[in-house]
């Protein structure tokens, strides 16, 4: 399974905010949203930086609560890990567990052309699993 596998599955729809939106805008775009994390773009296909709730509860644990009216630039996360559409999934999930994150953009030829988590890796991975034990079960069937 690849990178392309997932997006094609899931979609490519990547919530990507400026580097000045204010970080209470961000909060509502998370939530409206029902995501974890927005990428921080000024075109929406490069990256910036990348804004998970994490960075948000760091931020509010270390500043209180007027670090809301700050812009994301000033929290975001700058190293941000990428993928292309070509990598295996199990390389993204090594990947993602080795630098603690949930959340990597798929970038080709430079542009970003979708975002996996590791829900999505993980849905991907039971649905296989699933489909496998169930060939199994047909084959034990049939014998």
């Amino acid at each position: 399974m690849t990178a392309a596998a997932i997006i094609k599955n899931k979609g490519s729809n990547v919530y990507t905010v400026l580097p000045q939106t204010l970080i209470i805008d961000a909060v509502k775009i998370l939530w409206d949203g029902g995501v974890g994390t927005v990428v921080v773009s000024e075109d929406e296909n490069h990256i910036n930086g990348i804004l998970s709730e994490r960075d948000i509860v760091r931020a509010l644990g270390e500043s209180g609560p007027d670090c809301l009216n700050l812009p994301v630039s000033t929290i975001m996360t700058r190293e941000v890990k990428t993928c292309t559409s070509t990598d295996k999934a199990i390389a993204i999930m090594g990947m993602m567990n080795q630098h603690r994150i949930r959340h990597v953009p798929v970038v080709d030829d430079g542009k970003m052309v979708g975002l996996i988590s590791m829900g999505d890796i993980v849905k991907r991975r039971l649905d296989e699993v699933e489909a496998d034990a169930s060939a199994m079960l047909e084959y034990i069937n049939k014998a």
